[in-house]
């Protein structure tokens, strides 16, 4: 009995020194995390058995938990590099069979499919491609694309500009884009029509001889969009007519094939104060064609494809999982683990959002290995194996010893 006690023994620490080597084996390993071995008494005899002079058995491994702390941030400079601080797991599809992992180091397949190293694809909850509206209800897989962002047309023109109340009206008439005595102020912008093409806009205005009295004069292209619109300032230089600030131009019709330009220009923002014309903001809500310049994810998960033409687009948030008992996971290798009964079923949602930790982007999480500690259960494995050895060679003199009586 005494050397399958201590065999036993040999078999435990043996199992201690096989969990310690693999914690240092994986202690640069991107989202590993750490084990223990667990053991218990091995106690044969059956309990209506049990006297005080009973010995034990020896004793197993009772099993290998795992380690779910939290490993350090280590920062790169891929925007696909997810580190998640906090509780959670990056949720993957494995031809369709979901598993889950700490690991994020992520980067396009040939089709653009956002994968591990393993070919396995992130899931995220997708955007709506017409609103960009996050739809929490299903997962897909976060997919790239190359193409274009398509232009918009410009609608609304916003001028937050400051007319100067002692200014004169014109002595020249009539008005004459070229000649700046025929106006008092002017200011221009790009505008853009339904196929991204640009156009020079120039805003003219003159002060008329009925005081807080002024016209804007719109020109597209060097074209007069209509004629002079009036606009009224009360006494405390704030704009009273048109009553709403927005006029509405008339339709502009373009050789190039594209939509008329239909906009509206909003004065609501202008003011008549002071000595001198002052504009401080000059704005339209057009934008030209604009190709892929690059890619960002924030701290919630949303993905974004943003644009050479200042836009930016939602491609859908990183899903992250967690489990009720994430001891109980299974455990497949590669950082990577699956549900199963123990675990109890996936609880998904998005990144900050209730136990759910952040997301950092361009940054990767490190193994939660402590060496120190390790190397430490290394001597005390080794210990305790050496201890083991020694019983039974204590065993073997002890049998010796009889076999040679005589």
């Amino acid at each position: 009995m005494s050397f399958n006690i201590a065999l036993s023994g040999l078999n435990a620490a043996s199992n201690d020194l096989d969990v310690t080597s693999n914690n240092i084996a994986n202690a640069n390993t991107t989202g590993f995390k750490s084990s223990r071995a667990e053991f218990g008494d091995v106690f044969a005899q059956a309990a209506n058995n049990l006297s005080n002079s009973l010995i034990g058995s020896g004793v197993k491994l009772e099993s290998v938990a795992q380690n779910f702390g939290q490993g350090n941030v280590n920062f790169t400079n891929n925007t696909l590099d997810l580190a998640i601080s906090g509780s959670g797991f990056f949720t993957l599809s494995n031809n369709g069979s979901i598993e889950y992992s700490r690991a994020g180091a992520f980067g396009p397949d040939n089709q653009g499919f956002v994968v591990n190293s393993s070919g396995q694809r992130l899931q995220v909850y997708p955007a709506s491609p017409v609103t960009g509206v996050i739809d929490t209800g299903r997962l897909s897989d976060l997919q790239l694309s190359t193409a274009n962002n398509p232009p918009s047309a410009t609608t609304t023109i916003s001028a937050g500009v400051n007319l100067q109340a002692s200014a004169t009206p014109p002595t020249l008439t009539p008005f004459d884009p070229t000649d700046p005595n025929t106006y008092n102020s002017t200011s221009s912008l790009t505008v853009f029509d339904s196929l991204g093409a640009s156009h020079t806009t120039n805003l003219f205005f003159t002060k008329t001889a009925t005081p807080n009295e002024w016209t804007v004069q719109t020109r597209v292209d060097g074209a007069d969009v209509g004629g002079p619109q009036i606009l009224t300032y009360d006494g405390n230089g704030v704009l009273i007519s048109p009553a709403n600030g927005r006029v509405t131009l008339p339709a502009v019709t373009l050789a190039n094939g594209a939509t008329p330009l239909n906009m509206t220009l909003d004065l609501s923002g202008s003011t008549q104060f002071g000595d001198q014309y002052a504009v401080a903001s000059l704005q339209q809500n057009g934008f030209a064609t604009g190709r892929l310049s690059g890619l960002s994810v924030s701290s919630s998960g949303v993905v974004q494809a943003n644009f050479t033409n200042g836009q930016s687009k939602p491609l859908g948030q990183v899903a992250l999982s967690n489990f009720t008992n994430a001891q109980g996971l299974q455990q497949l290798g590669d950082t990577k683990w699956s549900e199963s009964f123990s675990s109890g079923q996936p609880i998904r949602g998005a990144a900050g959002a209730g136990a759910f930790g952040n997301i950092q982007s361009g940054a990767l999480e490190a193994s939660n290995v402590d060496i120190s500690k390790e190397l430490v259960n290394l001597i005390t494995a080794q210990r305790n194996y050496q201890a083991n050895a020694q019983s039974i060679q204590a065993e073997s003199t002890i049998t010796q010893t009889i076999l040679q009586v005589r």
